[in-house]
């Protein structure tokens, strides 16, 4: 006869706690949130994508980016786990294709870091070379 590990009732029932984002800079979180789009250098500088932010306990982003009249694409997607002066800490996807070249597919799921350098008015992915050796510039701005 089996016998049953018996446990309070609020521990089987409770849900795990969501995983939220830790924010130290507001100033950092407004801009994320008020963002103007993301550029992928391969697909166009000049013409943004869609950066869409919702926010709660945690931040989810998704971002994308088409390429006028071709195929390539950026699409990112995932929980702000961190935003600091400066920075923030992104857990989730980034994909591209079909950019630079037809056929370039690159696909990760992990912690990604952005960051502001050099004054510049744009959050920079600083892992540059995470897919097959070309340097990808994906900018966040505001």
């Amino acid at each position: 006869m089996r016998h049953a590990l018996l446990l309070p009732l609020a521990l089987l029932t409770a849900a795990a706690p969501a995983d939220r984002t830790t924010i130290t800079s507001p100033r950092d979180a407004r801009r994320l949130a008020e963002n103007k789009g993301v550029t992928l250098q391969w697909i166009d500088w000049n013409t943004r994508g869609s950066v869409r932010v919702v926010r709660g306990s945690s931040w989810r982003l998704t971002a994308t980016q088409a390429q006028a009249g071709g195929s390539g694409r950026l699409f990112v997607d995932g929980t702000v786990t961190e935003i600091g002066k400066g920075f923030f800490t992104l857990r989730g996807t980034i994909r591209m294709t079909d950019t630079p070249d037809i056929g370039r597919r690159c696909e990760a799921t992990k912690d990604w870091h952005f960051a502001i350098t050099q004054n510049r008015r744009y959050y920079r992915l600083r892992e540059f070379e995470w897919c097959d050796g070309l340097t990808d510039y994906i900018d966040i701005h505001f």
